[in-house]
């Protein structure tokens, strides 16, 4: 079989859902990632479920068979601080960032619940690693919304430039742009303490630019900022209304 052409390729790995009684199997971000794919063009996805540690290990392995110029791994499943599904996230880390280094894998996205917690740790992950970025959520978080976000990350991850990638200041940007439809303050989940927790203070991102000395730093902060600048002040909307 011929080598896939494409410049792009999204890799999912999905655990079910089970978002009520009559789920089986219904619920998936498969058709959502396909539509950017779609949108975008030049983009394989591939998609396989994973159940525990040991099938999360087989999907990958089958998962990263091809080496594209970006490649973004996308694991959507219910998630906590120390584990998405049923397998550890110091596991999981582990093995994406080994497959980071020969398969080019540069995006990271982590579509679970508090799998975005451990800032320092997501960080020292990516040090380790062939990543750019890595985004996640501190809290719980709404799976619609929490989709259609991904998906919005995703897509600007795909439009991101090779010099893009030796700038911290132009890869917050490109995430700004991302978020900047979504209200910042908009409640997206839920804490520890069952508290409602607004967007730009659960989704995280960490950068870590390619080339000598850049080192990976959470971002969030900064990219909420400059996702300010895609937005239409309040004296301005009360003008054109």
């Amino acid at each position: 079989m011929p080598i896939n052409s494409n410049k792009n390729a999204i890799l999912v790995l999905e655990s079910p859902w089970k978002l009520d009684d009559h789920d089986a199997h219904r619920s998936s971000v498969l058709p959502f990632v396909q539509g950017i794919a779609k949108m975008h063009g030049n983009t394989e996805v591939y998609c396989l479920n994973f159940y525990n540690k040991s099938s999360f290990d087989v999907a990958l392995e089958c998962l990263c068979r091809q080496k594209f110029d970006n490649t973004i791994v996308y694991v959507a499943a219910h998630g906590s601080r120390t584990h998405i599904g049923d397998v550890s996230l110091d596991h999981l880390l582990y093995a994406i960032n080994e497959k980071s280094k020969k398969f080019n894998i540069k995006g990271l996205m982590l579509g679970s619940c508090f799998a975005g917690s451990k800032i320092e740790h997501l960080e020292a992950f990516i040090e380790g690693s062939k990543l750019t970025w890595c985004a996640g959520y501190s809290s719980s978080c709404y799976w619609l919304q929490g989709t259609m976000l991904d998906c919005a990350i995703i897509h600007s991850a795909l439009n991101i430039e090779d010099e893009q990638y030796k700038t911290r200041e132009e890869m917050e940007e490109t995430f700004a742009a991302a978020v900047a439809p979504f209200a910042p303050n908009a409640v997206i989940g839920s804490n520890a303490k069952d508290e409602d927790v607004a967007l730009s203070d659960s989704l995280q991102f960490v950068i870590q630019p390619e080339g000598r000395g850049f080192r990976a730093q959470c971002s969030s902060n900064n990219v909420f900022e400059r996702a300010l600048g895609y937005r239409l002040n309040e004296e301005t909307e009360t003008a054109s209304s």
